[in-house]
């Protein structure tokens, strides 16, 4: 007879003292007498992996994040065992494992400075409801430390005393410090007494941070199913840390064709045709430089995916050529949700294959979204993905659609309180069978992932161009992504801001935002500003609802529309600028937008700033993020930069006052850069010129640029068609020498480049191209600049 039906609440456990130490080439394994292992592995001498188990087993270890071409390996390995603890040493950390209670301690292994170190460490809770357990980890918040990263937040850079979860959610019309939203990175980078780490927590389940919010000197995170496995990344340097971490879980397969970094328009939604064709002639008859155009939902039949509404398109391969022969890529979207309709032929096809989720008891899940009841393709398996890759081919291959936008891919269900599927429904998970519980945060990559390899394949021998609104760690591999579902507001020109920069730091660069709000309609002003701030984002479109009014640049009158075309030009000057920083992301993993803390982590000021960022390497940039503003205070980081505007030089390291009218916003360039420039374009391609403007900023000492080039498109650039040129400028009190160095075989359409000299401030009277002397008299003078044409292959020249 049973007279206890009580379930025993344990609470939280704890590993105990550790019994056995076992080590397999650069994995060790570290056993407790109550049953928890550590997995230690050393991934780089940098990089150390932590896993846990409670029952003395591992699950399968998989991960959809971490990419198969991250780098590993490590040149030096110590190890060694004192009465108390285990020291293990690389050439880079110091870890020492304490074996009466499995806590960790890392060190600088050059100085021996404490980094970071465990305050309970690792502990775990039964899930009753769910079986397995409620994994968590608690470290020590030391004196000073910040906290950056986690991806999509609305909240401050600085994430010091606050607390998120990591769960993809639809969060239309979210406001600041609405948590969580539409992407799940777990991963964050904690800085103090000028050294930084990164942690990345590799599990898939709904997880949470906590960053000294409940207790002043403790962080914590942990999840409610899943294991305890974390990746602790040593930088020093911030820098470091993210492009380790970047690394890890993969940059971008491919450069962005150089087409998807211009101006991209986008409503919900464009239609009839006529209604295209009316919107793209516009922006040709304005001269206002753009490149793509998005179809929104009602382009299809019924919101039937890979389907076309013949009444509003009735011959969509005509009209995308006829776009394409004016410069517009056409874009459409796509989501995962599937009509439940017999006489549909996805339908019929993924349900006579099995390739739509089921719930747990065996039913297929179904949902409401736009076309009424869907089911859903479960993205995680292999021959899914496989199928769902090879629906595009009458999209891209036949029609010659250039790019795709997948939406409501958190999953989004309508009318249902939770808003995604029911925990219950069942994914393969690349064999590795599990409930939604642990497959929902990456559903939507795993969409994205589907959707790239069908582009990649079908629109070969160019490169494909994928969106995506929801995302985990490593998506940054297949696509690129906008902050969803924002509001025409200036809180969210903020939000906008924060957003970007945190992606950016989480090892997303690809990133931009719906340029003055989704939701709502912004008023002229609000609309110039967003776009001031949008064109230094690496993706740049604006979209709206269509609910409250049209938001297109010329519908808030002449003079905000001269400003929106001269920034928007501004975009298109500049692209050879942003390639090259793209380049950087994809070789060396380097953000292309940097948080100030970023690019000076020693700088004490920089730790809580939110405003400002370095767009690529060298230009600073600060929005205007209030109405009815003259300028702004903002801070310069430490160095000396030239106003954008003026050429004037600043002293950094200090907050001023800037004038920044409606027709301006705060740019600067850091001295001793060389800035390249495009002639404007309507659309990328549209026409080859024969020189490119290098801005050469004067500096007092040395400074390194780059230039990257290429077909703009293609694949010829990983055989080693492209051309890169490293410029070294060395600047002193009377001369002044630029050196370029160049690698790569391909032979740019330009032959020229024209100098545009900043701020040298003494009287040139000899200047030498690669030791031969030229006519100074050929020079273009004016008080503060002076130009000089010369031949792209040169590399020297000395100005005295």
């Amino acid at each position: 007879m049973i007279t206890n039906t009580e379930l025993e609440q344990k609470g939280n456990q704890y590993p105990n003292h550790i019994v056995s130490y076992e080590k397999n080439i650069d994995t060790l394994h570290f056993r407790t007498e109550n049953g928890v292992v550590l997995q230690l592995t050393i991934v780089r001498d940098s990089i150390l992996r932590f896993r846990y188990a409670t029952n003395c087993n591992f699950e399968n270890d998989f991960s959809y994040a971490v990419s198969k071409y991250a780098k590993t390996g490590y040149n030096y390995l110590d190890i060694k065992e004192t009465k108390d603890i285990y020291i293990i040493t690389t050439s880079k950390v110091i870890c020492r494992i304490f074996k009466s209670n499995l806590k960790v301690k890392l060190f600088d292994a050059v100085d021996n400075t404490l980094i970071c170190q465990d305050e309970i460490g690792f502990h775990w809770e039964e899930s009753y409801e769910y079986g397995g357990n409620i994994v968590k980890m608690s470290k020590v918040s030391h004196d000073g430390e910040s906290y950056y990263g986690l991806g999509d937040k609305a909240d401050h850079l600085n994430l010091k005393g606050k607390r998120f979860e990591n769960w993809v959610s639809d969060s239309f019309a979210y406001g600041k410090y609405t948590d969580p939203l539409y992407k799940s990175i777990p991963f964050y980078t904690g800085l103090h007494h000028g050294r930084s780490y990164g942690v990345f927590f590799d599990n898939t389940f709904r997880s949470n941070f906590d960053f000294s919010h409940e207790r002043k000197n403790v962080t914590s995170f942990w999840a409610v199913g899943g294991e305890m496995n974390y990746y602790f990344i040593y930088g020093p340097k911030m820098n470091d840390v993210v492009s380790k971490y970047t690394d890890l879980t993969g940059k971008p397969h491919q450069l962005p064709p150089m087409w998807t970094l211009g101006y991209h328009q986008c409503k919900w939604s464009y239609y009839p045709e006529a209604k295209v064709k009316e919107i793209t002639s516009t922006f040709r008859a304005l001269q206002i430089p753009c490149d793509a155009i998005y179809l929104d939902i009602d382009y299809m039949e019924g919101f039937r995916c890979f389907t076309w509404n013949k009444e509003y398109f009735p011959d969509p391969k005509r009209m995308v050529k006829e776009l394409a022969d004016d410069g517009f890529k056409t874009i459409v979207i796509i989501d995962p949700g599937i009509k439940i309709d017999p006489e549909y032929a996805i339908f019929k096809e993924g349900l006579d294959n099995d390739y739509f989720c089921r719930r747990a008891d065996g039913p297929h899940m179904k949902g409401k979204v736009w076309p009424g009841q869907c089911v859903f393709p479960d993205y995680t398996n292999k021959d899914v993905r496989a199928w769902w890759a090879d629906l595009f081919k009458e999209l891209v291959e036949d029609i010659g659609v250039k790019g795709v936008w997948n939406d409501m891919n958190e999953p989004a269900i309508m009318e249902v309180p939770n808003k995604t599927f029911p925990d219950d429904v069942r994914h393969d998970y690349d064999g590795n069978p599990c409930s939604h519980r642990k497959a929902h945060n990456i559903y939507g990559m795993q969409m994205a992932r589907a959707t790239y390899q069908g582009l990649k394949k079908f629109a070969y021998p160019k490169r494909p161009f994928v969106i995506t609104r929801a995302a985990y760690a490593g998506t940054q591999r297949y696509s690129s992504t906008w902050t969803g579902d924002n509001v025409a507001t200036w809180e969210h020109l903020w939000i906008a801001n924060v957003q970007a920069q945190r992606m950016a730091l989480s090892g997303f660069s690809f990133v931009g935002s719906d340029i003055g709000g989704f939701a709502e309609q912004p008023n002229g002003e609000l609309f110039t500003r967003w776009i001031q701030l949008g064109v230094f984002h690496p993706f740049c479109r604006t979209h709206s609802s269509g609910d409250h009014g049209d938001q297109e640049p010329w519908m808030f009158g002449d003079e905000v529309t001269d400003i929106v075309r001269a920034f928007i030009e501004l975009r298109y000057q500049l692209l050879p600028y942003l390639y090259s920083a793209f380049w950087q992301y994809l070789d060396e993993g380097i953000p292309i937008l940097k948080s100030l803390v970023l690019f000076d982590q020693d700088d004490i000021q920089t730790h809580y700033r939110t405003d400002e960022f370095i767009y690529g390497n060298d230009i600073l940039v600060c929005p205007i993020l209030e109405p009815n503003s003259k300028g702004r205070r903002m801070y310069i980081p430490r160095g000396n930069w030239y106003n954008h505007w003026t050429n004037a030089l600043v002293k950094g390291g200090r907050e001023i006052w800037v004038d920044a009218d409606l027709d301006t916003m705060p740019i600067f360039v850091k001295e001793g850069t060389i800035i390249p420039k495009y002639p404007i374009q309507q659309y990328v391609g549209e026409r080859e010129f024969d020189e490119i403007t290098l801005e050469v900023r004067y500096k007092l000492g040395k400074e390194q640029s780059l230039l990257f080039d290429d077909a703009h498109d293609g694949y010829d650039y990983t055989k080693g068609r492209y051309i890169l040129s490293k410029f070294k400028l060395t600047g002193k009190a009377n001369e002044l020498i630029i050196n370029q160095h160049t690698t790569g075989t391909f032979t740019t359409p330009y032959t020229r480049f024209k100098l545009k000299f900043i701020g040298i401030p003494f009287e040139m009277s000899k200047i030498e191209i690669d030791n031969v002397e030229i006519n100074i008299e050929t020079l273009e003078r004016s008080k503060i600049t002076q130009e000089l044409i010369v031949d792209k292959t040169f590399t020297e020249i000395h100005m005295r």
